[in-house]
């Protein structure tokens, strides 16, 4: 078997069902598994995994077991060569699986040094408004390289690399290459180098398991890869809800990285506590639900019924096109004054398509809705701080 996918939830039912269904098509022709790990959710995830995706290998765990080990028992029950730890917040195109496995067995590798086998792929993530999420390639967070971010020296001085190093700003968004850290989010790599390695340290719960597991390869002599030439939407507000219970968890996350791989004194110890305070403050500040108040919709479909319905229910005007026009949609919205949400209708647009459509319409005012092939909802997110909306169609 080429590739395992490997999904932990935890009560993000419908973003869960968005994710199976781009992951079902990116995985078409490919000789491949999808594991959706449950860490006791109580959304009804399990019950909608049973009835809409039989096919799924479905690990129900009886409590939260946190990422690493939720991950690890994934990993444990997969087959494929390669795999694919991905979040249920996340839309991939597809064709992502294809390019990452055409890339990995090309002569693209002639280009890396022959001393380092390849580690850990990452692909570029964007939030739900189209905009790319720094985190898609970093730097190891030594001791300087988290100061440069918690004061926000990264944002001054770019390009100078003492600087800017947490966001691995040597290569742009656009541009392929070796970098130190890879999201969580979506990880591509050999299963044996997954298992080479031990996995996620479970001694860690969350949110500083992707730094230690790309920073244990990379000492192990594997370059880690940042690969731009697909984008995956990560509905990042959904995985990282900014709350009392993030604070303390992201502080020691953070600890336990610094302690386990850099040691040091008593005064070190005591910088690096009062630095991820700030840091976890600073991202507890910034996630604040942004209310947008919306004149009307446009809606991409070839479906007048729904645009109908939609219309109906929401009670806005719903304005349909047939075709993602994006000269259309300009004309349609630029003189108006009004503040529109785009609806995309994945039943006649492909992921890859609305993906591309949120990069290029990013900035420009916008929110976006999308409704996954199949469903009853639309589901979205207005920047990647929020929590996501669902809003189902009856």
């Amino acid at each position: 078997m080429q590739l395992s996918v490997i999904i932990l939830n935890y009560n993000v039912q419908y973003f869960l069902e968005q994710c199976v269904l781009s992951v079902q098509k990116a995985l078409q022709g490919i000789e491949s598994e999808i594991i959706v790990v449950d860490n006791f959710s109580q959304d009804g995830s399990c019950e909608m995994i049973k009835k809409r995706f039989p096919f799924v290998k479905l690990i129900e765990n009886k409590e939260n077991l946190g990422f690493p080990k939720g991950n690890n028992i994934g990993v444990a029950h997969a087959q494929g060569r390669y795999l694919c730890i991905l979040n249920p917040d996340t839309v991939v195109a597809e064709d992502t699986f294809s390019k990452l496995l055409h890339f990995v067995t090309s002569t693209q590798f002639e280009s890396l040094p022959a001393n380092q086998p390849l580690g850990i792929i990452g692909c570029k993530l964007i939030d739900g408004t189209g905009n790319f999420l720094p985190e898609s390639k970093r730097g190891v967070p030594t001791p300087w390289v988290a100061l440069t971010k918690i004061f926000g020296l990264y944002k001054f001085f770019p390009k100078f690399r003492v600087f800017n190093q947490y966001y691995a700003q040597h290569l742009n968004e656009n541009e392929s290459g070796q970098v130190s850290v890879l999201v969580g989010a979506f990880m591509f790599m050999k299963r044996e180098l997954y298992l080479e390695v031990g996995g996620f340290d479970e001694n860690c719960f969350m949110y500083s398991d992707d730094i230690d597991l790309s920073y244990l390869i990379e000492k192990a002599g594997y370059q880690n890869y940042y690969f731009h030439e697909t984008s995956v939407i990560h509905y990042k507000g959904e995985s990282t809800v900014r709350d009392e219970k993030y604070l303390h968890r992201f502080k020691e996350a953070m600890q336990f990285f610094y302690k386990k791989h850099f040691g040091g004194s008593f005064f070190f110890n005591f910088l690096m506590k009062i630095g991820t305070f700030i840091f976890a403050l600073l991202k507890q500040k910034q996630q604040k639900q942004r209310v947008v108040s919306v004149d009307e919709y446009i809606l991409f479909s070839k479906d007048e019924n729904l645009r109908n319905q939609l219309q109906s229910q929401l009670q806005k005007n719903v304005h349909r096109f047939t075709d993602i026009n994006e000269n259309e949609l300009l004309s349609h919205t630029n003189s108006s004054g009004k503040r529109f949400e785009i609806v995309l209708d994945n039943n006649c647009f492909s992921c890859k398509e609305i993906i591309a459509f949120l990069e290029k319409q990013k900035n420009k005012n916008f929110t976006f809705k999308i409704i996954p092939e199949k469903t009853s909802f639309m589901i979205g997110s207005n920047s990647s701080y929020d929590r996501g909306e669902v809003i189902k169609i009856e």
